[in-house]
């Protein structure tokens, strides 16, 4: 017997047996390392992000220059914020990955 419209449409959107897979599409592996290269730049200039600020912090503490002090605070605390999201990043795409494969 063979399916109306209205119940190919609630199947499909129900299951539609999509899942992802390694090795469908030539050049994965380039676009690994394209995306490894982009986070390692990222954690350097993070690196330097923070020396910057942290030198701004300390030089405002020591001259008085409370704007200063207060800037390399937050410039301290987005850059430690920055190096914990790049890190962290593979790990939290997989866990919502994870999470997300479990909704039906």
């Amino acid at each position: 017997m063979p399916m109306s419209l209205a119940d190919s449409v609630i199947t499909l959107a129900y299951d539609p047996g999509v899942t992802p897979k390694e090795g469908g599409l030539p050049g994965l592996s380039v676009l690994k390392n394209v995306v490894s290269s982009i986070n390692l730049f990222g954690i350097v200039a993070v690196v330097g992000a923070l020396a910057v600020s942290l030198g701004v912090w300390a030089w405002g503490h020591h001259t008085g220059g409370h704007q200063a002090e207060a800037n390399g605070k937050k410039g301290a605390v987005v850059a430690a914020g920055a190096a914990l999201g790049l890190g962290a990043a593979n790990g939290i795409v997989a866990f919502f990955s994870a999470l997300g494969s479990q909704v039906h």
